[in-house]
């Protein structure tokens, strides 16, 4: 599978703007033969938005999953899109997994950071969701998440080859320890694909990190974005190239619970 991820900088409460620049990544990623595109935590609000977002959320099969089908369809591409998901008067930090087929998924962010996440989300319990998507099982969770190794380990457990992890990353002294050096680790220790995608540049509540990466399950980083700026990256995800690393550290086989 051919993965891209966007780094990017969000228009806060401009579900429009936003719709209308991940729809142009679906295209350039259909150009270069990507199956599937993931974006950043609340990517379609803004993460930085405020009270606003609850106003902004919707179903998941209103009209963002309506948009988001219909690039799917022209182009061939599915993405991961972060939005918040209105549920009756609850409101949930979400990402929605779109294909041609419609929405396959929605993921509800389990670990809410701060206050800022506490006062316009509800948490949800722990999940471990499984799709498979062009041949390879994926799981989703949502930035802060994936710092807690239950999360990853309850994926992988379940069969996760990848797990795709929408964020909005601040900047922030230790803000390269999580994205190059745990999220690598994530990876390694169970063994998949793990692609943490970020935002870039400011609004009038967050700088964040950027810092977007794609890891292998030999630790590695198959592509890496810089602090700043817009980037789209791509990566083809291939378990058989890293059944050697599999066979060598075989901690999900050896795990005594």
């Amino acid at each position: 599978m051919k993965l891209a991820v966007l780094q990017m900088q969000a228009m806060p409460g401009d579900t429009a703007a936003n719709l209308a620049r991940i729809e142009q990544a679906m295209r350039e990623a259909g150009k270069q033969d990507a199956d599937l595109l993931v974006t950043p935590e609340l990517a379609v609000t803004g993460y930085g938005a405020g009270d606003v977002i609850k106003e902004l959320a919707e179903k998941p099969d209103g009209e963002i999953a309506t948009r988001l089908h219909g690039v799917s369809l022209e182009t061939g591409v599915a993405v991961i899109a972060g939005f918040a998901e209105r549920d009756g008067d609850t409101v949930y930090n979400s990402a929605m997994l779109v294909d041609r087929r419609g929405v396959l998924e929605v993921y509800r962010k389990s670990h809410l950071y701060g206050p800022y996440e506490r006062d316009l989300f509800t948490p949800e319990k722990p999940s471990a969701g499984i799709v498979e998507f062009r041949g390879i099982k994926l799981g989703m969770l949502i930035c802060y998440d994936v710092e807690f190794p239950e999360n990853v380990r309850r994926l992988a457990l379940a069969g996760a080859q990848a797990v795709l992890v929408p964020t909005a990353l601040p900047a922030s002294d230790h803000a390269a320890l999580i994205a190059r050096k745990l999220i690598a680790v994530r990876a390694f220790e169970n063994q998949i694909f793990v692609a943490y995608v970020n935002h870039c540049g400011a609004d009038r509540r967050f700088a964040y990190a950027g810092l977007t990466g794609i890891a292998a399950p030999d630790g590695s980083m198959l592509a890496e974005a810089s602090e700043t700026g817009e980037e789209l990256l791509f990566a083809d995800l291939k378990p058989d190239d890293f059944a050697a690393s599999a066979a060598e550290n075989t901690y999900l086989a050896d795990l005594r619970v």
